[in-house]
């Protein structure tokens, strides 16, 4: 069982108390009648589904109900931070790439 850190709450929790919403900090069109129906399509529709690192939206739905950004790793599902809706991540695919060359382990 997974395990996930709530930055509302502080706590640690089973993963059946949160759902999955989608991926993080996608821009929403500031006028939407104005883009054509190709962009706002693409926005609706299309995600990046990256392997590897991808920032994550989340909501805890047993405990604050919450929303809150995760960075997680979709090939181990390891989740390497979570933070609150208006923060940046401090993880990205660079720094754990940057990481793994430094320890000597890229792949």
């Amino acid at each position: 069982m997974h395990h996930i850190y709530c930055p509302y709450c502080e706590e640690m929790r089973e993963e059946e108390e949160y759902s999955y919403t989608g991926e993080a900090h996608i821009e929403r069109p500031k006028d939407p009648a104005a883009i054509s129906d190709e962009a706002w399509a693409d926005y609706i529709f299309f995600r990046s589904n990256p392997r590897g690192i991808h920032h994550e939206m989340w909501y805890h739905a047993a405990g604050c109900r919450r929303y809150f950004n995760a960075t997680r790793d979709t090939q181990s599902y390891k989740v390497h931070e979570t933070y609150k809706m208006g923060e940046m991540p401090t993880i990205t695919a660079a720094t754990v790439a940057a990481n793994q060359v430094a320890k000597g382990d890229a792949s």
